[in-house]
């Protein structure tokens, strides 16, 4: 019969021995999220109680976790959530695990929030970016009446953002909590009504041949479209740049997060189809990371 270790002091050194044995670079980290996860302590009960014992069913359960991320499973699809911009979405295998380099699209969207907008996300996943954009604008930015669609072509990952809405905007009505919100399935602009003030994407953007490069977590457990960008990254920045003229207002803004060396030429394809006052912010590494502009529908002659 396998001896208990029972004290959490010694199962949480067990934990990130085990973790950092099968190559997890954050093995402290990891373990304490699953630990946490597991047993809903704070880091000041466990200082202050290293020698609490657990349950045999709450051991078991730890390390029944910590065997998963041996796997390289990612530590979000074991815990089934993923915070971003403050809030915990939930996350599985059909969706991209929201990362902060993202939070950064959001942050600079908000800046160009106004009362009424209607915003479009398009790739939106786990509908991260267009929930924190009508989340925080509403109560952080005290904006009104914003109303929000996210596109995706897989209909697996919608079922996530709509549960992510639910969970995150709650209830209400037309113009507020859930109810300002829709998720529609598509390719792209496919099934797009009307015309958006605020266009936003994450598109997949990851070379092909570079796929198999990424660690084992992404190439292995997020989803390969979400990922694949065709043979130069920058298939859906054509097609979505190309596509978004007839979907935006005049002056509306269309926002892209990018690759580190995809900025210049996703600028490019913004002036070419109207867009004016592009600008590309960098994020806390110094890497390009959001591309934008505003369009101007006079230019372009349409």
């Amino acid at each position: 019969m396998k001896q208990r270790i029972s004290n959490i002091q010694k199962i949480y050194k067990e934990g990130v021995r085990l973790l950092a044995d099968a190559g997890i670079e954050e093995a402290d980290i990891d373990a304490w999220y699953l630990l946490e996860h597991v047993l809903d302590i704070t880091r000041a009960a466990y200082y202050a109680h290293p020698d609490l014992e657990l349950n045999t069913e709450q051991e078991e359960a730890y390390f029944s976790l910590i065997r998963k991320r041996t796997q390289r499973i990612p530590l979000q699809h074991i815990t089934g959530e993923q915070e971003f911009m403050g809030y915990p979405f939930y996350v599985n295998g059909h969706v991209l695990i929201p990362r902060q380099d993202t939070e950064l699209l959001v942050e600079e969207a908000l800046k160009v929030l106004s009362h009424g907008i209607r915003i479009l996300d398009m790739c939106t996943g786990s509908g991260c970016i267009l929930i924190s954009l009508l989340k925080a604008g509403r109560e952080k930015r005290h904006i009104e009446g914003l109303y929000g669609t996210g596109m995706d072509i897989s209909q697996e990952a919608l079922h996530v953002a709509e549960c992510n809405a639910r969970r995150l905007l709650g209830g209400g009505g037309p113009e507020e909590g859930a109810g300002s919100v829709r998720f529609c399935r598509g390719d792209l602009f496919e099934n797009a009504e009307g015309r958006y003030d605020l266009i936003v994407s994450n598109p997949p953007y990851i070379r092909t041949q570079d796929i198999e490069k990424l660690q084992r977590e992404v190439r292995c457990h997020d989803p390969f479209i979400a990922l694949d960008g065709r043979e130069d990254g920058l298939h859906y920045y054509r097609r979505i740049t190309a596509e978004s003229t007839a979907h935006i207002t005049e002056g509306g803004y269309l926002l892209f997060e990018t690759g580190h060396d995809q900025a210049e030429d996703v600028c490019a394809l913004l002036e070419q189809a109207g867009y004016r006052g592009i600008f590309v912010k960098k994020d806390l590494a110094g890497l390009d990371r959001v591309v934008g502009g505003s369009y101007n529908r006079t230019y372009t002659g349409q």
